[in-house]
């Protein structure tokens, strides 16, 4: 069953926008780098109270 509207691909394209800012690059990456370290040092913390509560 092909319910799909796209009846070829020739024509598409891929915009990436900040393919050519390097900088707006590693911004995003640091930005994630810092929530996931962030993440895991909350989690961290909330554990070790959790545990020496009990």
């Amino acid at each position: 069953m092909n319910t799909s509207p796209i009846e070829s691909w020739e024509g598409a394209e891929a915009v990436f926008t900040f393919a050519d800012k390097p900088a707006i690059l590693i911004l995003f990456l640091l930005l994630a780098v810092a929530i996931t370290a962030g993440t895991i040092i909350i989690a961290a913390v909330h554990e070790k109270h959790a545990y020496s509560s009990h």
